[in-house]
This record gives C-alpha cells, sequence and structure tokens, in this order.
C-alpha cells in the first residue's frame, strides 16, 4: 500500500478483466510483529477499502510462515519478533534435522500445546490472532471477505519443512529427498511416548537410519529403495507416527478456525503442499518426509481429505499448471499430473471443494491450457462443482501486453463455462481459495 496509485490501476484493471477478487496474505510477522496481543491492522483495511470501491471480493490467507529466505530477500517477512526472542531460549521450539539443522520457517508441531510463548501455545497464538481479525474486519465478513484461507505448516501448507521452502523453486530440486523433521525435544518425547507405549523401547530416540543425505539416489538408501525398511515393522511405525502428528496438527488448526469464523458466511480453506518428484517410486521419499505417508502401496492424501471435510474445508494445492512431460525432462520418477489426479480423486470422494494454483510464474497459454485440463478432471460429472484456481502472481510483468492477453483470455475461458468464475490473489506467496461453483485465477503483488 506504499503505492496506492499503482494499486488502484492493478484493481481497476483485474476488474475490468471480469476477475472476482484478491487474495491477501495476512503476515503473522507483520500484524503481531513487537509484542503478543498487539496487533496492527492498517495496511490491510487500506486494501479491503480499496477491493471494495472497486468491486472486487476478498480471500484472506492467515500466514503463520516465514515469507523469504532471509533478511537480503525483497520478500523477507520474519515470524514475530517476540516468537524469534522465544526461540533464540529455547531452539527446540524450531524444527530440527537429523543433522542438528533449524529450520526457522515455521514453529514445530511438537509443541502446538504447550506454553512456550508467553504462556500462549502455538495454537492459542494463531487463534488469537484470527479471533482479532474477525473482529476488526467483522463488517466485511461475508459481503467484502468471502474467504478464509488457515496456514497450516511452512509456504502455509500442511506439511513438514522437509527442506527450506526456497528450495522447492531451484532447478535441482527434483533430487531433493528431503530430511524427517523430528529431532527436536518436542517431537522426540512423543516418539519416544509412542515407541513406550507398543513396547518397542528400541525404537525410542531416533529416527530412520540410512535415510539418506537429501541428495541421495534413493536406491542407494536404506530406508527409501524399493525393498528399504519404510516397509519393515520399524518403518511402518515411524511414518505413522510422523504423518499422525501432522494430522493432528491439522485438525488442531482447522478445528480453531472454523469455531472462529463460523456464522460469518465466509468459505474456509487449507492447503496442501504439491510434492511430486518422486510420485513414480515405490516409496514416494520426498512425500514421506513431508509427513504425507503417501506410498505406491497406501493412500496417504485420504486421511487429509477427511479431515478439511471434517470442518468444511476446501481442499487447496500448487502444481495444477506443471506437466510430466517437462518434469520428466530432468527427473524421469517426477509425476505431478499422477500427483494431483490421486489428490483430485480423494477431493470428489470426500466430497469436499477443490482449489488450485500454479506453482511457476509462467504466463503462457501453454500453462494455462494445463490448468485448465487439470481442473476438468476434478469437476467432469459433478453436477455443481466446487473449484477455484489461483493464478500466482500479481506483479508488473502480468500487466505487459503479451502476459495480458493471455491472462485476460484465461478469465474469459473460465468465465465461458457457467460453473466457474474468476478471482486473483494478493500478498506474498501462497494462497487458494474457493467458494461453491467458483473459479479463481489469483495473482499476488509483488513487493
Amino acid at each position: 500500500m506504499r503505492r496506492k496509485k499503482a494499486m488502484a490501476q492493478s484493481f481497476r484493471a483485474l476488474a475490468a478483466a471480469g476477475v472476482e477478487g484478491v487474495v491477501m496474505e495476512v503476515w503473522w510477522g507483520l500484524v503481531e510483529r513487537e509484542f503478543p496481543r498487539i496487533y496492527d491492522w492498517r495496511g490491510y483495511l487500506e486494501i479491503v477499502l480499496l477491493a471494495k470501491r472497486f468491486g472486487l471480493k476478498v480471500r484472506a490467507m492467515m500466514a503463520f510462515h516465514q515469507c523469504g529466505s532471509d533478511p537480503a530477500d525483497p520478500s523477507w517477512i520474519p515470524l514475530p519478533l517476540w516468537v524469534l526472542e522465544e526461540m533464540d531460549k529455547d531452539p527446540d521450539v524450531a524444527y530440527v534435522d537429523r543433522f542438528g539443522r533449524r529450520n526457522m520457517e515455521y514453529i514445530s508441531l511438537g509443541c502446538d500445546i504447550l506454553p512456550i510463548l508467553n504462556g500462549r501455545s502455538p495454537i492459542q497464538a494463531y487463534a488469537d490472532l484470527m479471533r482479532s481479525f474477525r473482529e476488526t474486519f467483522r463488517s466485511f465478513l461475508g459481503g467484502v471477505i468471502t474467504g478464509i484461507q488457515v496456514g497450516l505448516g511452512p509456504g502455509g501448507e500442511l506439511r513438514y519443512p522437509s527442506c527450506p521452502s526456497q528450495k522447492l523453486t531451484w532447478a535441482w530440486r527434483p533430487r531433493e529427498l528431503g530430511e524427517f523433521q523430528c529431532y527436536d525435544k518436542y517431537m522426540l518425547a512423543s516418539l519416544n511416548a509412542c515407541a513406550r507405549e507398543i513396547g518397542m523401547r528400541e525404537w525410542e530416540g531416533r529416527g530412520p537410519i540410512g535415510a539418506s543425505d537429501l541428495m541421495q539416489n534413493l536406491e542407494n538408501t536404506e530406508f527409501f529403495r524399493d525393498d528399504g525398511a519404510w516397509r519393515t515393522p520399524y518403518g511402518e511405525f515411524f511414518l505413522q507416527w510422523y504423518s499422525d502428528m501432522l494430522l493432528q496438527h491439522g485438525e488442531r488448526i482447522c478445528r480453531e478456525a472454523e469455531t472462529i469464523f463460523r456464522g460469518n458466511e465466509v468459505n474456509m480453506s487449507g492447503r496442501l503442499g504439491g510434492i511430486y518428484w518422486h510420485y513414480g517410486t515405490q516409496s514416494h521419499p520426498s512425500e514421506l518426509t513431508s509427513g504425507y505417508y503417501n506410498t505406491s502401496i497406501r493412500d496417504g492424501l485420504l486421511p487429509i481429505a477427511r479431515i478439511f471435510g471434517r470442518y468444511n474445508f476446501t481442499l487447496c494445492c500448487s502444481c495444477f499448471d506443471v506437466r510430466d512431460t517437462e518434469e520428466q525432462q530432468t527427473n524421469p520418477v517426477s509425476k505431478p499430473e499422477s500427483f494431483l489426479k490421486q489428490l483430485l480423486l480423494v477431493a470428489r470422494v470426500c466430497d469436499i471443494p477443490l482449489g488450485g494454483e500454479n506453482s511457476s510464474r509462467n504466463l503462457d497459454d501453454e500453462s494455462f491450457k494445463q490448468v485448465l485440463k487439470m481442473s476438468k478432471l476434478y469437476s467432469d460429472g459433478i453436477q455443481t462443482p466446487s473449484f477455484s484456481f489461483n493464478l500466482v502472481r500479481m506483479d508488473k510483468s502480468l500487466f505487459e501486453y503479451r502476459n495480458w492477453v493471455s491472462f485476460t483470455s484465461f478469465v474469459r475461458q473460465m468465465s465461458n463455462v457457467k460453473m466457474f468464475q474468476a478471482g486473483l490473489d494478493f500478498g506474498g506467496g501462497d494462497t487458494t481459495l474457493s467458494s461453491p461453483s467458483a473459479f479463481f485465477a489469483g495473482a499476488i503483488l509483488a513487493s
């Protein structure tokens, strides 16, 4: 909002293009930056009023994670300063891998319900911010603000930070197996208790042995190879515990958010990571380290969809623009379309709305065609499909002539299908939200 004239011109153009709305990311590190329970909503109020002026809807994404990789990143937004102070006092509040490396993108879910934040638990802190948002924007809820997406982990996604989020955009990402994030004292305490409960004390105090280096060929690893330890009783025990902890975390936040916004006529949603670069293997290692116990012999996405269904949440995911043929040029076992088809199927099985997003920043016609192709896979045969799409991102390149022509054509194609509408995303990175029978093309404003 430091560039109000440019923002107004952008919103005017989006409204003229037939776009439904914008998504703004509500950053915990900005709103509650200095002190606990001291919230600053001024910039966000300006955004909502500007959207109202041009007849655009707003979807708010509650972002409880870090944005950017470090202070040199132009999009850098860390966790609140007072939270970082608590992490300095107790480093185990952050996720830790087996090498002792700490990830500061998001508070470890191992301490979800512990009073580690000045007497509050992380879940209570997230809930307090959402309540403050509800009270501050009450007059806009259900009118201008039509949806709330709840951040569930790194990048806003329900997953572990198996590798730093910025790496997910790097060219060599397809080789990333990821690392299990279970070595902070809170996660280890849970793992040990679970092992003792079933009488297997020898499984205490450690994660999987032979789970590899980040970049190692999975067939050279003891744990992830086709006949590896992931199939053994210990492997099954560990992976079940690891994924159950993630599911419990997602359910806690979904339950709080549904209670807080109940009766406000807003659509609720949450987001999964599009982790597909080892989908063509038996063990799916990058999914396992992210917390999705999804392999060639086990459906790990269905339990997540069931949680979303219990709380009437839309299930959102990226990679709708990614094609198998492109990915497999550098990584033969990468199957984004197969991963997405499984997700589409569980969404239909659980009868929950689906939201999509693009993974790359390409604004070319081929990317838009791929989005149409994958969205139709979900919608075909459904009398009143509930699907949305969020186009990332709204920076100056979107309004360049060639890109704008492609984008407006894409919006028209969605609008011509009566079940779809179009919308736009605005903020710092990861947002998708939907309402029944709606299609949202989202974009993000670069800082």
